[in-house]
């Protein structure tokens, strides 16, 4: 079994549907991990993804979701698969995943990386002062989604209010989205460079959106 605690680590955390996971989620990883000289980021598939439920369409099975991330994060070291949120049952909480992870990785620091918008709904997640305590929020900011004045008062409120330790990452404007490529690929439109070569052969030949 491997030992956990033998050493000291920082470790990126990049949870998310990926339904499926794309390049930008990747570039966003890269970039948090080479900002903060992360030492490997856990690329986390939600398990039950209850806020999509309404979706007209709904979310991919998690398995599936789960072998699209391992493809995607193929021959990519840095990277890892976790199946943590997959393997636990009923709705998928940020806080228990982060807990979770504490206690895999006790001697290690926790980075969980999210959208510098998400910051602006953070209180509102379930136990938001157990996120806050079990990592640093790395918010990976593209000036077209969220206002920066706006990000610097609620991490200061969040800070004040919960203890929260919130850091910057810079990223490119990526434009891809996970809807737009399952529309693609629905319409048997190209998805190339938009995920990674390796899974997009995976969609094609496994006809998944079609």
């Amino acid at each position: 079994m491997k030992d956990h605690t033998a050493k000291s680590e920082k470790i990126g955390i990049l949870g998310g549907t990926f339904d499926p996971i794309h390049l930008g989620h990747l570039i966003i990883a890269e970039q948090a991990r080479d900002q903060y000289g992360l030492d490997r980021v856990l690329l986390i598939p939600s398990g039950h993804s209850y806020f999509k439920d309404n979706r007209s369409r709904k979310v991919l099975p998690a398995q599936t979701r789960l072998e699209m991330t391992r493809i995607a994060a193929r021959d990519h070291a840095p990277f890892e698969v976790s199946d943590i949120e997959v393997n636990r049952p009923g709705n998928t909480y940020s806080f228990e995943t982060l807990e979770q992870l504490r206690e895999l990785y006790p001697s290690s620091e926790l980075y969980f990386i999210v959208g510098a918008d998400t910051v602006c709904s953070m209180r509102t997640w379930r136990a938001p002062e157990r996120i806050f305590a079990a990592c640093t929020i790395l918010a990976a900011i593209r000036e077209d989604q969220v206002d920066p004045e706006q990000l610097r008062k609620e991490s200061d409120a969040l800070a004040r209010d919960y203890g929260a330790r919130i850091l910057p990452v810079e990223i490119p404007n990526i434009g891809i989205s996970s809807t737009d490529i399952r529309e693609r690929a629905a319409a048997g439109k190209s998805i190339h460079y938009l995920v990674p070569s390796e899974l997009e052969s995976y969609i094609i030949e496994n006809g998944i959106y079609m």
